[in-house]
């Protein structure tokens, strides 16, 4: 099914001009590329009239061909965007417009001349001014009576307009927040798993959400054992917990509570003696160095989480021959306000989904497969305080207000013995899931997910910080609901289970309903641990979606005393939104509160999930306004999406991620050339389809529907088959926010350091450029098919 949208009558486009006005246009940047420079698509990004006419009627969108000045600009196309200079992170220009004027010729040649005067009798002006004043009664009636008989019709035939967003929006509280949170939070302390998902049921259907269900999954969970696991040193026999507590001491209740969650779901377990040797990060540097120093078979590797992902580094050090691994942060890569040098944590090793049912759903009747460890590796996550007393390094590492990292020397022998305790069972995952129907285009999805406790896991608070916010907003939109409007696309409200055993709950309901969330799913909005800091707003979303995140980021800018600057990327997150962006290609959104030092420090540090206490969220945000503005901020990227004729997408922007991605210190002279291609076919499709289209008066049903289909699937060229563990599927996200490169480049000239031969970068290669070529094509064929909708037409 496609999108239906209303139309009026086309039949006054022709011999007609139409002048545009731009919206909240974006200063472009210097770099642009010629292709835009040129008198006909400049006219598209600055405010100058636009010849409707002309527009439609101009043949040649397959040939790629121009106007005359153009034909010149693209007589070389592989060497004219070679120079990387040129390249700038912009964005594209914004490709929505609304109606200024029209011209004076037409105006006068669509209204009634004004009769001459000629002498009447008083009774007959009596008898046209009392059928007038009937008339114009009669008139207002009717239109009051139908107004107020329909008015969803009315509503959902164009655009929801900002007043109607903030009408919405304007009924959700941080007070109401606030209350939901603590009523969530006291449901973690039940025995029963199902109590959560039952609360959140009843809430979702208690506020009119349709069609609220449980989809029930049974999977393979990874759980902390028995007694917590413990790491004795060799030299003096003392035994101490992950946390660092010596065995023999009794543990408090709380505090063995966490022990029990200071684990890796999916390790190895078992027993290990062996020499500690410190790998730092684990990158191919370090990997590199130790090697040539010592025999790395069968030891214990002491490893820092961060900088990479560490499915990738535990990766290489299984290649490495390591049989252990002890995991921990270093407390200088946390903020000074966060003091976690005693505190335990928790990591999964599952790259997503039930691992007995590796891409297939765990439904009744499928085969499961005998896969209890997805390593060889032991893998125990301990403290910062129990790194120090292997490193026997003294408390006191700050100087001078500088921190100095944990290192062990290379000449030092640490000989320890560490045992891992873990059992695995099948557990019911639930998930809920509710529907609100779109009233035009109901086939068409926008999912909003959050996630709620599983009661195996570690009971941090962000899941009820989720939970609430999706809570808020489903409120805030079933009142108008109530009132008669619909959205135009339906919006789906997942609240997803078994996310910190690797994103179960959503991998398992992703793979059942695969083949329709591939047709259908048009965006996906992230609600997962929304509060983190709260000193900085960070945004991540899809290049396709960057400008529209960047207008809300301003305009919530706008009513805070206090703005940073905007800070929009799209980076590798934690979360639900896993299965989406890497096996659907779905543009996602996220918006989350940061502390600014944590932002600064090393990525892939929310890895480690931290049993924190019922306050913790509460002492970072008292009064609730940071859930406030981001309910409001998701909220209105939600309306948007589902409600605008033509989806909010910027095909240029992915076009220009593309060669920003292509920058470094040997650019391939291939890739540039065809992403230049894919920048020119990109410019074309925007500026010749995106823009008329957003003008109601130009807006055909048949043609709205194809550019949406094209829109949506833009993204879903760029999912490559091979990626290094960790490593998003998705090309078009970075690892983090400091390089811009396309990381499984950056991995396989990092994996040449510790390889003889370059077989896996001349792969990765092939991979970018199937992936650009692929898009090219894309856009290419989208550019030829409206081209013969048009000679059809004509």
């Amino acid at each position: 099914m496609g999108e239906n949208e209303a139309s009026l009558p086309n039949t006054s486009l022709q011999g007609k001009k139409m002048a545009y006005q731009k919206v909240n246009a974006d200063q472009r940047a210097p770099g642009h590329s010629q292709y835009l420079d040129n008198d006909d698509l400049q006219a598209t990004a600055l405010d100058l009239e636009w010849d409707m006419e002309k527009e439609l009627e101009e043949p040649g969108f397959d040939q790629f061909q121009l106007d005359s000045a153009e034909n010149q600009n693209l007589e070389n196309p592989e060497t004219a965007d070679l120079n990387l200079d040129s390249i700038q992170p912009a964005t594209s220009p914004k490709g929505r417009f609304q109606r200024l004027q029209e011209e004076s010729d037409y105006v006068t040649r669509y209204t009634r001349s004004v009769p001459k005067s000629n002498p009447c009798n008083f009774c007959r002006l009596l008898k046209i001014l009392c059928t007038a004043i009937i008339l114009f009664i009669f008139g207002i009636l009717i239109g009051y009576y139908a107004l107020k008989k329909c008015p969803s019709n009315a509503t959902s035939s164009a655009m929801l307009d900002l007043q109607l967003y903030q009408e919405i929006l304007q009924t959700i509280q941080a007070e109401d927040i606030k209350k939901s949170f603590r009523n969530l939070v006291q449901l973690y302390k039940s025995e029963d798993d199902t109590e959560i998902s039952k609360k959140i049921k009843t809430h979702w259907t208690s506020l009119g959400l349709e069609e609220v269900q449980f989809v029930n999954y049974s999977v393979l969970l990874h759980l902390a054992g028995p007694s917590a696991s413990s790491v004795i040193l060799g030299s003096s026999g003392q035994c101490f917990r992950p946390n660092g507590q010596p065995c023999s001491e009794e543990a408090r209740t709380h505090s063995s509570q966490d022990l029990l969650y200071s684990y890796a779901a999916y390790s190895a377990k078992g027993t290990l003696e062996a020499e500690v040797i410190d790998v730092g990060y684990g990158n191919a540097d370090d990997l590199k160095r130790i090697q040539k120093m010592k025999n790395t078979t069968n030891q214990i590797a002491l490893l820092k989480l961060g900088k990479l992902p560490l499915l990738y580094k535990l990766s290489l050090l299984e290649k490495a021959g390591f049989g252990g691994v002890l995991l921990y942060i270093d407390p200088c890569d946390l903020p000074k306000t966060a003091n976690l040098s005693h505190d335990t944590f928790m990591v999964s090793l599952n790259p997503g989904g039930d691992p007995s049912t590796p891409g297939y759903p765990s439904v009744d009747g499928s085969f499961r497969q005998n896969r209890s460890n997805l390593t060889s590796l032991l893998v125990q996550p301990i403290s910062a305080s129990l790194a120090e007393k292997l490193i026997s390094s003294p408390n006191s590492r700050t100087k001078n207000g500088v921190c100095s990292p944990l290192e062990l020397p290379d000449n030092d022998e640490r000989i320890v013995n560490m045992q891992v305790q873990t059992v695995t069972k099948f557990k019911t995952v639930t998930n809920v899931v509710g529907y609100l129907k779109g009233l035009t285009s109901p086939d068409r999805y926008i999912i909003v997910g959050s996630h709620h406790h599983t009661i195996y896991g570690p009971y941090g608070q962000e899941w009820a910080s989720s939970t609430a916010i999706i809570t808020a907003f489903i409120r805030a939109l079933m009142l108008r609901v109530k009132k008669g409007w619909r959205p135009d696309r339906t919006i789906v409200f997942c609240s997803w289970g078994g996310t910190a055993f690797g994103n179960i709950g959503s991998y398992e309901w992703g793979e059942d309903f695969k083949k329709v969330l591939q047709r259908n799913v048009v965006a996906y909005v992230s609600l997962h641990s929304p509060i983190r800091g709260n000193s900085s707003l960070h945004s991540m979303a899809s290049p396709s979606l960057r400008q529209l995140v960047i207008e809300k980021n301003h305009f919530n800018c706008s009513r805070r005393a206090k703005c940073q600057e905007t800070n929009v990327s799209s980076v590798q997150i934690q979360g639900d939104a896993d299965y989406f962006i890497n096996h659907l290609g779905v543009p996602t959104v996220q918006f989350a509160f940061e502390d600014i030092k944590a932002l600064e420090g090393p990525s892939f540090l929310s890895e480690a999930l931290f049993p924190k206490r019922a306050t913790k969220i509460e002492e970072m945000d008292p009064f609730f306004n940071l859930h406030e503005t981001i309910t409001k901020l998701s909220g209105e990227v939600i309306l948007q999406i589902a409600n605008e004729p033509v989806l909010p997408f910027n095909a240029l922007d992915v076009a220009l991620e593309v060669q920003n991605s292509l920058k470094g210190d040997q650019p391939n002279t291939q890739l540039l050339a065809l992403a230049s291609r894919l920048r020119e076919s990109a410019e074309l499709f925007q500026s010749d389809e995106m823009r008329p289209a957003n003008d109601p008066k130009e807006r055909i049903p048949l043609r709205v529907r194809m550019l949406n289909d094209i829109l949506q699937d833009m993204e879903k060229n760029f999912l490559v088959q091979q990626v290094p563990p960790g490593f998003y599927r998705n090309i078009l996200y970075h690892l983090d926010e400091k390089t811009s490169q396309f990381s499984i480049l950056l991995e396989a000239q990092e994996r040449c350091k510790l390889l003889a031969s370059n077989e896996t970068l001349q792969e990765a290669l092939s991979e970018v450029l199937n992936s650009i070529n692929s898009a090219q094509v894309y856009f290419k064929a989208g550019l030829d098919v409206f081209e013969s909708v048009l000679v059809g037409k004509n």
